[in-house]
């Protein structure tokens, strides 16, 4: 294996991978699958801590990063952070993400606003700075956004997260084109999930429907998020590409 920087293995930096949702199952897949990573939290130190020590405990090479991705300052010390330890940044997928329901008449501008900051601006601060990173080395690097596929069907009671998360294809394009203007080996991709994991306050009832949404009668899959991760990774004539993963609902029949 090349060595790469400061580690053997190449580096993923995950955001929003403290906490226990999809960011966590895929920081620990890539750590499994030979990769180092880097465990962003924002407040989910606890959470980020105890991944990064159990991938230790597993033969992995881990380290947690604190940032809040809305805030550009933040988001510059952290990837210079990563850089310093690691030595570079092969793999970047943004899995930070804010969701908050609320009926269309009681959002609020803030609302808006807040929304955007994370799934929307904290994205592009994000990929622009790794992306700029990566564009450095000559190996390049691969950036994975994460949208949403129910932008195209989308639920109530959720405009906000659906305005910033409706953003994510167009800046996987322009940054796709941007970066590879810098260094043709820097790809930028997006993976627009379903109904990958069930939030802990759904009931049997609500995964059952989510899962009759679909054609592939599945959901609450987060594997399939990883193995697309690695695809996009390590396809270098994909880029500008978005991968939806809805087992279907985009298109099942609703009669």
């Amino acid at each position: 294996m090349n060595s790469f920087g400061n580690t053997t293995r190449p580096v993923a930096l995950v955001t929003g991978s403290g906490a226990d949702r999809v960011g966590n199952r895929l920081v620990r897949t890539l750590a499994a699958n030979g990769y180092a990573v880097a465990v962003h939290y924002r407040s989910s130190d606890v959470g980020a801590t105890s991944t990064v020590r159990e991938i230790e405990q597993q033969g992995g090479t881990a380290r947690a990063f604190q940032a809040d991705v809305s805030e550009e300052a933040d988001v510059d010390h952290m990837m210079e952070e990563v850089v310093g330890h690691f030595g570079r940044l092969d793999l970047l997928v943004t899995t930070a993400s804010r969701w908050d329901r609320k009926s269309l008449e009681e959002i609020t501008t803030a609302d808006v606003r807040a929304a955007f900051a994370v799934d929307g601006l904290g994205s592009f601060l994000c990929a622009r700075r790794a992306g700029l990173l990566m564009a450095q080395q000559d190996s390049g690097g691969s950036i994975v956004l994460i949208g949403d596929a129910s932008v195209q069907q989308p639920r109530t009671g959720q405009a906000a997260y659906y305005l910033a998360k409706g953003s994510i294809p167009a800046m996987t394009r322009v940054l796709a084109a941007e970066l590879a203007d810098r260094n043709p080996s820097v790809r930028v991709n997006a993976i627009l999930p379903g109904s990958i994991l069930a939030a802990d306050a759904s009931s049997a009832d609500d995964c059952a429907r989510r899962i009759g949404e679909t054609l592939t009668q599945l959901a609450d899959d987060p594997h399939s998020v990883a193995n697309a991760v690695r695809y996009l990774a390590e396809s270098p004539l994909v880029t500008g590409t978005c991968l939806t993963l809805d087992g279907g609902r985009g298109i099942k029949s609703q009669g």
